[in-house]
């Protein structure tokens, strides 16, 4: 584990030169994950077609002296129950070294307060049934479990 000091951690949003390391992160990410499995083309391929079309989402990094060691998304649609754009939000994921050290915790506020600011109404999201770590951290946030269950068809 490196020790950070919280003045060395920056969060902003992530540019097209961030996708190999954003890469490396879905890899640890899918790697612990039940449903998904490590593709390192096709996770590229995502982000950066997320980095390209801003009117999809957007990607949000945690930067320790300049390289990416946290990242999560926000992905748009709009709500007809809302009247209004709302986000999923995936794929956080804090490299290893940097867990438990508030990292994530911090992320995720910038990531609200973005979304606050870009006027989303609702944050949607997944996570396994045995992570309870993540569960803790979104309870934190104010996230709250919906009776709704994820059904997922692949195309």
């Amino acid at each position: 584990m490196k020790t950070i000091s919280n003045t060395a951690i920056s969060f902003e949003q992530a540019q097209l030169a961030d996708v190999p390391a954003l890469g490396a992160l879905l890899t640890l990410l899918f790697a612990q994950e039940h449903e998904f499995s490590p593709d390192s083309a096709a996770q590229q391929q995502g982000l950066a077609a997320i980095l390209q079309q801003a009117d999809s989402g957007c990607i949000l990094v945690a930067r320790d002296e300049g390289a990416v060691i946290a990242m999560v998304s926000l992905l748009y649609s709009i709500s007809t129950a809302l009247g209004g754009r709302v986000a999923l939000l995936e794929d956080m994921v804090v490299h290893p070294d940097y867990r438990g050290q508030g990292v994530g915790a911090k992320l995720l506020d910038h990531a609200l307060a973005y979304a606050r600011s870009q006027q989303i109404l609702r944050i949607t999201l997944l996570t396994d049934h045995d992570n309870v770590a993540a569960q803790h951290l979104y309870s934190q946030h104010g996230f709250q479990q919906s009776g709704m269950q994820a059904w997922r068809l692949k195309l």
